[in-house]
């Protein structure tokens, strides 16, 4: 095996990647919403809801957001071939796979160092999806599979066997950064005695080790004699004779003596020894263990059906729904509040619910109408506190916050009259200036000094980026340049200049569109998992035709009907 092999899975079609368009979002004002009232100083109104193709959406994102998403979970269509009613599911495998991967891969750009992603599937892509997350993020950060109950009912269906689960997969981006938080459970205190005079719950444990690896031989430094009450010296010994251990070592337990923290209790003459060795172990004041990985305690598909039918209404409720408490039960593993929880499949909104509720900055993306018709009449309950299902009782939840409502700007370019490519008519110039801004890799951040006009965004201290549809003289650049002075530089993107491009030293010149034709592909506005926004697959089929006959040849193509750009994609 060639060294440069790795293990991987491949398909058709793998390494064919979109040249994404980084499209700017516009604020649709009539749809944001805000509580009428601050509840809190820790209310949050700045959430945002995008209504679009969420491959464009993520795209979007990436200059504002990259490596600052704590907490990531998208439950995408399962390409199981129903007939959903929000998703028109069931693609070819290749073909989901190739969607899957590259909404992955802008995901884990979006997160943070320290951030966790988790996708829920179930049994018809799951295994496939887990290797394209294992490629992206990893092996070594997989956190793990979790199986979530989602059928709490017998089923009458005529198969032998029908799924009740479902799997999430869980990711770090670095496992060694990660803050993985154990599961809060009140219920570990009745294990402890108290509460002692300090208010303290407590329990004693054996000095002795016992159960696996027990032995004097598995660990002969901690077979050592410790001195008893009595004066008489008190040795590791299992009731059946053998030599055993202690569970700390030496120096710790001199610590203990040394503290008067080692607790001696009495037992009857007939044993190996009068005394018996403990120490102290006392309750955390919030008390959690580890979480299991079956979910088998947690709402169910129909209990989470009926939540949101008293939030929508009957009939409007979504097929396969997710109880907000299992997206609760993933934020609280990995986030605290304030930190920033995305979902690019929302649905019906129940990751930006939740996180609301518990006090998460959120971003989702929705393509469908129910963005509107579903999303944002939820939210407005969480905001207003009319909702009372879900994870609002347990989160103390009353109302505030707000979110504010985006659409993805068209296409920054169009084709005029004659063919060629030019600045779309919807886009002013702010909007032309904050579209320029992503596509070069400038932050946009206009200057509010009218003196500064060109100040438009920044990629470091000292460089800067001016863009206007006016074509420039020598003269209007030549002030240009003298007001940047020779300690910043500016690029410029206009129209059309009439100077040489070297012209000036601390200028780069450039002109729009001309500039960014060749970044992106332009026009396209729907990367989504929906079967008829697929390209239709040529078939070579014809009864009639003997088996060895080879297709028609097909004409060939003018240079003009070949496509515009090459479909190879950047990173």
């Amino acid at each position: 095996m060639n060294k440069k092999t790795r293990l991987e899975l491949t398909w058709v079609g793998k390494d064919e990647r979109p040249k994404l368009e980084p499209r700017i979002l516009v604020e649709d004002q009539e749809i944001s919403r805000h509580a009428r009232a601050r509840w809190s100083d820790e209310d949050i109104f700045d959430n945002l809801l995008i209504q679009g193709d969420n491959l464009l959406a993520l795209k979007a994102l990436e200059a504002s957001h990259s490596g600052g998403v704590k907490f990531i979970y998208i439950d995408p269509p399962y390409n199981t071939g129903s007939a959903f009613e929000h998703y028109e599911d069931g693609l070819e495998h290749s073909i989901w796979l190739s969607m899957m991967q590259e909404r992955v891969r802008l995901l884990h750009k979006l997160l943070a160092s320290d951030g966790c992603f988790f996708v829920q599937a179930d049994d018809n892509e799951a295994h496939y999806l887990k290797v394209i997350c294992d490629e992206i993020f990893g092996r070594r950060n997989f956190i793990s599979t979790f199986i979530w109950r989602k059928v709490d009912s017998p089923n009458d269906n005529k198969v032998a066997v029908t799924p009740d689960h479902e799997f999430i997969f869980g990711y770090a981006k670095d496992i060694s950064l990660a803050k993985l938080r154990q599961k809060p459970d009140d219920s570990l205190i009745e294990a402890y005695r108290g509460p002692d005079q300090e208010g303290r719950y407590y329990r004693d444990r054996l000095l002795k080790k016992n159960g696996k690896n027990s032995l004097r031989s598995d660990r002969p430094t901690m077979y050592f004699p410790v001195p008893g009450p009595d004066g008489n010296d008190v040795l590791p010994i299992h009731d059946d004779g053998r030599e055993a251990r202690w569970a700390l070592g030496k120096a710790a337990v001199d610590q203990l003596i040394k503290d008067g923290k080692l607790i001696w209790k009495e037992r009857g003459d007939d044993e190996l020894s009068k005394w018996v060795p403990y120490t102290r172990e006392y309750a955390r004041d919030n008390p959690t263990r580890p979480y299991n990985s079956i979910w088998a305690d947690l709402p169910t598909t129909r209990q989470s059906k009926a939540h949101q039918k008293e939030l929508f209404g009957p009939g409007q409720e979504f097929s396969t729904p997710k109880p907000e408490e299992l997206i609760e039960r993933l934020i609280l593993m990995c986030t605290s509040v304030g930190d920033v929880v995305l979902d690019s499949f929302a649905g019906s909104g129940t990751t930006g619910a939740v996180a609301h509720k518990m006090g998460r900055r959120w971003i989702m993306v929705e393509l469908g109408d129910h963005a509107i018709t579903h999303i944002v009449p939820r939210l407005e309950k969480v905001i207003n506190g009319g909702d009372p299902g879900g994870v609002t009782a347990v989160t103390g939840w009353k109302g505030g916050g707000g979110f504010r409502f985006y659409r993805l700007a068209p296409s920054l370019l169009e084709k005029d009259r004659f063919g060629n490519w030019v600045i779309s008519r919807d886009y002013n110039g702010t909007m032309l200036a904050e579209a320029l801004c992503q596509h070069l890799g400038f932050i946009y951040a206009p200057s509010q000094d009218p003196a500064e006009y060109w100040r438009h965004g920044y990629s470091t201290e000292t460089d800067f980026i001016y863009v206007t549809t006016q074509s420039l003289t020598y003269e209007a650049l030549k002030r240009l340049s003298e007001e940047v002075g020779p300690k910043r530089t500016l690029l410029v993107c206009c129209k059309a200049f009439n100077a040489k491009e070297d012209s000036f030293d601390n200028l780069t010149i450039k002109k729009i569109p001309h500039s960014i034709l060749a970044k992106c592909e332009w026009g396209r506005d729907d990367y989504s998992l929906r079967i008829a926004n697929l390209p239709v697959q040529e078939r070579w089929e014809d009864a009639d035709e003997p088996e060895h006959a080879l297709p028609e040849s097909k004409p060939h193509k003018s240079e003009g009907s070949l496509p515009l750009f090459d479909m190879g994609g950047d990173e």
